[in-house]
């Protein structure tokens, strides 16, 4: 399986397709897996690169914590094993904060960037909902029951009795590939970590030039909608896609209207 040295870690990662590079950076705990259902949809429009990011999947989980700029650089560490000078950049929820750190410290680097269920951190984001957080936070189910309940939280309403399939094969997953806790902790150090006013992204994306695009789904009550609007008011060369029918997951809710919009972008 294809894996590279990067920044001191084994990072393993995937492709399909051919062209412009796209890089998908998945979100907290979450390995390349998530982008099971997207990737296809884009692979023939480009060549899209997945990788684990460490801690999870099949990379290397070294001890944390980690921060945005930690796994920036191994994503740059990543397209320079595979010569490619310039991405688009595609980060999902946690992996939006590295997609953020990534489009301003190696800007270069970045063709276009894509912020997908996101939010800049620091004292004034849209927080979680009360509501997702206390199903989120609730330890006294089994883990299969608090897992399935996250999903249930963290999709769009209905997404569940419309798609029991999905969310069984979901579920399936998880409890086949168990979070690794010491690798869940050094991820989830990274959204903590920028949640003070000096650590946080929003004075900073003024200086991101690359065209952006901000994705989230109406119903996302993990990272509120309402965080696209207000990460398009620091980035000048942006703007803002809600899709209607999707919650927090929309790359495995919704992924064929996530693929024309990325696809419709790219291609700009």
């Amino acid at each position: 399986m294809p894996s590279v040295t990067t920044n001191g870690i084994e990072l393993y990662y995937e492709t399909q397709g051919a062209g412009a590079p796209l890089v998908l950076l998945a979100g907290l705990g979450y390995p390349g897996w998530q982008w099971h259902k997207l990737a296809p949809l884009l692979a023939p429009h480009c060549r899209v690169i997945i990788p684990d990011n460490r801690g999870v999947g099949q990379s290397s989980k070294p001890p944390g914590p980690y921060t945005a700029s930690l796994l920036a650089a191994d994503t740059v560490g990543l397209l320079d094993a595979l010569a490619i000078e310039q991405a688009v950049i595609l980060g999902h929820s946690m992996g939006g904060f590295v997609a953020q750190a990534l489009a301003l410290e190696y800007p270069q680097r970045v063709r276009k960037l894509i912020l997908a269920a996101t939010n800049f951190g620091g004292p004034r984001h849209a927080p979680i909902t009360p509501a997702a957080m206390a199903v989120l936070t609730d330890t006294t189910v089994d883990p299969a029951t608090r897992f399935r309940n996250g999903l249930v939280v963290s999709t769009a309403p209905g997404f569940a009795e419309r798609q029991p399939g999905v969310v069984a094969a979901w579920l399936a997953w998880r409890l086949a590939n168990p979070i690794d806790p010491a690798g869940y902790q050094a991820q989830l150090a990274i959204g903590l970590g920028l949640l003070r006013e000096e650590a946080c992204f929003e004075h900073r994306l003024s200086a991101i030039t690359a065209p952006t695009l901000i994705l989230s789904g109406a119903h996302d009550a993990v990272v509120p909608p309402a965080n696209a609007e207000l990460l398009a008011q620091q980035i000048a060369h942006s703007r803002v896609y809600i899709l209607p029918d999707a919650g927090h997951f929309f790359p495995l809710e919704t992924p064929e209207a996530a693929a024309r919009v990325v696809v419709e972008f790219m291609c700009e």
